[in-house]
């Protein structure tokens, strides 16, 4: 999904909800900024790895691991905190179940 589709998404749901005050706009603003720091911290990874090759202050080759890991772990926490406190989560889907698990 794009960028403009996930935030439409939102904004369907919470109209759906009757939530249509500025003050949950706001919030999925605040989201979908967040949608952008996890794209790019996804990219670096896959760019990066989850560790990498560096050098110490004498010289020394060694691994390190890429802070984008722990940096996506906390947007992702925070990404999920905006859509609790939005009410959206997968009870409230509507739709019918065929069945079929992912």
């Amino acid at each position: 999904m794009s960028k403009k589709e996930i935030k439409n998404s939102l904004i369907e749901q919470l109209a759906m909800l009757g939530a249509t005050a500025e003050h949950y706009i706001d919030l999925i603003n605040d989201y979908m900024g967040l949608w952008d720091v996890k794209t790019a911290l996804m990219a670096d990874i896959k760019k990066r790895g989850v560790t990498y090759k560096d050098f110490s202050s004498v010289g020394i080759e060694m691994q390190k691991n890429n802070p984008s890991v722990k940096e996506l772990v906390m947007v992702n926490r925070q990404m999920l905190s905006i859509l609790k406190e939005l009410g959206l989560s997968t009870a409230n889907l509507g739709g019918v179940d065929d069945g079929e698990e992912m």
